[in-house]
């Protein structure tokens, strides 16, 4: 598997139309501060697909950062993946975002 990792949503974007299912896959990452008393919390929203070129899988990745204060709810997760949700339909409406990861999996055994 290859791995590209794109620096903005736009370049991401761009690649959208070479994935090989409807679904992009995303997870949050919540940053520790190096200040436990700060009121602001940074947050990592990874989004990554699949596509194929020849025999190799590619896994289309990148990330957005956003800050948000450590008293909002959950809501503002939401809010954000709706977003995301309404710009991706606005390129393809088949698109679906779905929290989850993708991963590769090595697999041995020996006789």
């Amino acid at each position: 598997m290859i791995v590209i990792f794109v620096d903005n949503i736009e370049d991401f974007a761009s690649f959208l139309e070479k994935r090989i299912m409807n679904e992009i896959y995303y997870e949050f990452k919540e940053l520790k501060p190096d200040n436990d008393l700060s009121r602001e919390l940074k947050i990592e929203i990874i989004l990554h697909f699949l596509s194929k070129v020849e025999e190799f899988l590619i896994l289309y990745e990148t990330k957005i950062e956003m800050e948000r204060l450590k008293t909002e709810n959950k809501s503002t997760k939401d809010h954000v993946i709706a977003e995301l949700q309404r710009i991706f339909n606005q390129v393809d409406s088949s698109i679906n975002l779905v929290k989850g990861k993708i991963r590769e999996i090595y697999l041995s055994y020996s006789s």
